[in-house]
């Protein structure tokens, strides 16, 4: 839909030569096939190229409007880059075009009903003008004919519908996020049962490691051979278990990580230099 002629049909115009061959169509058969009708059945209209219909066409809500040409460019029916069936509304000069469907000898057909239409040709009072536009590329003359008028006559029944006014951009309401309140911790009572559950194990962890061999005689000398080496990773286990018990009721993830990461690399060299003495006393014949 557009408010001037083709624009591509103008481009083409600009490239044809002066003396070259001219655009047309012949055996144009215009009809109005009702609803029911039948073969045969309803108007028929021969078309010219060069003078239009004397009488208007009425295209009821039901009819359908069907047109069967053959372009030609100079004598030989050939199939041009463009057909269209152009309707323009006189008062506003509102233009809708319905293409063709064509074959490679020239041969076309268009189908147009009130459902095609825009709404404000379903509404005009005054009868459409209908053109024929045929052009290609090359030196030939394009068609531009006007053809026939078109009456479009509107069911009173059920008129139709006005279309919902175009979306402007404009600025919208304020929108107001609502963000999901920061996750809680489990309620007190439920996390100071499960610390009694974990602690009620610790007895039965260090009854284990005697068990398994473990004594607490080496303590002494383990601290002595290397104070600080077992200090440290001793001091870290700890401190580990307070950056848990920190991010658990206190901090968030940014605030855990930093410490956990120092915590963790004391606990790496510092355990590695514990694990060195301890395996010194192994092969010693200590343990």
């Amino acid at each position: 839909m557009r408010f001037s002629s083709s624009v591509a049909l103008a481009a083409l115009s600009l490239s044809s030569a002066v003396y070259g061959a001219s655009w047309a169509f012949e055996d144009a058969t215009l009809s109005i096939q009702g609803k029911g009708a039948g073969v045969g059945g309803g108007l028929k209209e021969k078309l010219s190229p060069s003078s239009p219909l004397t009488s208007a066409i009425t295209l009821s809500a039901a009819d359908t409007l069907k047109i069967i040409l053959t372009a030609t460019e100079g004598k030989t029916g050939k199939r041009p880059h463009q057909a269209f069936l152009t309707l323009q509304e006189p008062t506003t000069g509102l233009e809708e075009s319905f293409a063709f469907s064509l074959k490679d000898n020239g041969k076309g057909k268009v189908e147009v009903t009130q459902k095609d239409l825009p709404y404000q040709f379903v509404t005009s009072n005054q009868a459409l003008k209908a053109s024929i536009v045929i052009a290609s590329f090359g030196s030939s003359t394009p068609l531009n004919q006007h053809t026939f008028d078109l009456t479009v006559q509107a069911d009173q029944t059920t008129p139709p519908a006005a279309p919902s006014p175009a979306e402007r951009y404009t600025a919208k309401p304020e929108i107001h996020h609502i963000f999901n309140a920061d996750p809680q911790s489990a309620p007190r009572i439920i996390s100071f049962f499960f610390t009694l559950a974990i602690l009620a194990t610790l007895p039965a962890l260090l009854g284990a490691w005697v068990l398994l061999g473990g004594n607490l005689d080496h303590f002494g000398k383990a601290m002595n051979a290397s104070p600080l080496a077992h200090g440290l990773f001793l001091g870290s286990v700890l401190a580990m278990e307070g950056v848990f018990f920190m991010y658990y009721t206190a901090w968030n993830l940014f605030q855990t990580l930093p410490v956990a990461a120092v915590v963790a690399v004391v606990a790496y060299v510092s355990g590695s230099r514990a694990l060195t003495e301890v395996q010194d006393r192994r092969l010693a014949g200590e343990r």
